[in-house]
């Protein structure tokens, strides 16, 4: 099994000064999105005392000719904090602050899909949207070889891995107990975790969360999962596809509804919410993964619990259609409904933007309107 160097170092020697005191200084570390859309990146400053709100942080600046956002020649980048959370790793009272960037001329990065989302959930806010994701991931070794699996071969076929038990069921269970409390100490709205159906496959759900605190919660707990796997000497992958052949691919469901959805009669809104998006499958395929449905192509094939890419389709508890109505939901004519299209390395910006337009705003078309201030 290939793991990183550094993940055999001793914990022990560095146990030693994590445990030195730190005076009344802070780390902050200070995490955005790269130019890929897909890639974090961080790097930690000292404050002079912690800070209780994201008022409180200074903004900062990188060189976004290394994180593929710029040229040298003009490659200053601003970092300007949004959300805040507790550090799992060094401890209170450091700080996680996850970042949206601006360009040098103090225009959104072209990665930087909160600046949109946020305006959108702002124009919704008296509907309270409610979201909640649910993140496939697959533990890979540094080789690039799932996790547990035989170096020159595979698993058996799925079947017995889903939710499983045992040695030679579950592959990496300490990840997933370690990235789940490490969540839950940071502040994340980590509701659950399960192991998925092809071997050394994982989901954590987050939510749930309203309007754009599921992009922020989202992100930082992808964060947390690299840097878990860092320290274990693994690698997480959100690839939606990891793995070709009969073996299932990695999605990030998204669950959504609104305060009318959730009160009695709430299904046709449910409803009315779906028929627009029939409308305009083409739209939210190319906002569901970050290469404009390329990645999603080779997942959604209408196998492995997928619809197809191409059709739109909905249905009562059916894990093959593009939404699945939950079956309680159908029960109690009132509740959410899950998208079941995005990918395991969608923007949750993107995908929850992509929502509100064309379920709430009644967007039509293949292009997102321009609300100008």
């Amino acid at each position: 099994m290939a793991t990183s160097a550094s993940s055999n170092l001793s914990k022990a020697v560095k146990q030693h000064y994590m445990d030195l005191p730190q005076g009344d200084k802070v780390q902050a570390m200070y995490i955005w999105i790269d130019g890929t859309g897909e890639g974090l990146r961080c790097k930690t400053r000292t404050l002079d005392s912690e800070p209780k709100s994201i008022e409180d942080l200074p903004e900062w600046n990188f060189d976004g000719s290394s994180t593929y956002q710029s040229e040298g020649s003009n490659s200053d980048m601003y970092l300007i904090p949004a959300a805040m959370f507790r550090d799992p790793f060094r401890k209170d009272p450091n700080k996680l602050v996850l970042c949206e960037v601006l360009k040098y001329n103090r225009k959104p990065a072209e990665t930087n899909l909160r600046k949109t989302c946020n305006k959108v959930m702002e124009m919704v806010e008296n509907q309270h949207p409610w979201f909640g994701m649910e993140q496939e991931y697959t533990i890979l070794g540094t080789d690039g070889h799932p996790f547990g699996w035989p170096s020159n071969g595979f698993p058996g076929p799925q079947g017995p891995y889903y939710c499983g038990v045992g040695a030679d069921k579950a592959y990496g269970r300490d990840i997933v107990e370690a990235h789940y409390r490490a969540c839950l100490y940071a502040g994340v709205q980590i509701c659950g975790t399960n192991a998925e159906v092809m071997p050394a496959q994982w989901e954590f759900q987050v939510g749930p969360c309203e309007g754009i605190n599921m992009g922020d919660h989202l992100w930082v707990a992808r964060f947390i999962l690299h840097r878990v796997c860092e320290d274990f000497g693994v690698v997480a992958s959100f690839d939606p596809k990891p793995i070709p052949g009969n073996w299932n691919g990695a999605g990030c469901h998204t669950n959504f509804s609104t305060k009318e959805m959730r009160e009695d009669g709430g299904l046709a809104f449910i409803e009315e919410s779906i028929e627009k998006l029939g409308k305009r499958h083409d739209y939210h395929i190319r906002a569901y993964d970050p290469k404009g449905g390329l990645d999603n192509a080779r997942r959604l094939t209408g196998h492995h619990e997928t619809s197809n890419i191409h059709e739109f389709s909905a249905g009562v508890a059916n894990r093959g259609a593009s939404i699945r109505i939950p079956r309680t939901v159908g029960q109690d004519k009132k509740g959410y409904f899950e998208d079941r299209r995005p990918s395991a390395n969608c923007d949750p910006y993107a995908v929850t933007e992509a929502l509100i337009r064309t379920c709430l705003l009644s967007e039509e078309g293949d292009e997102p309107v321009d609300y100008k201030n």
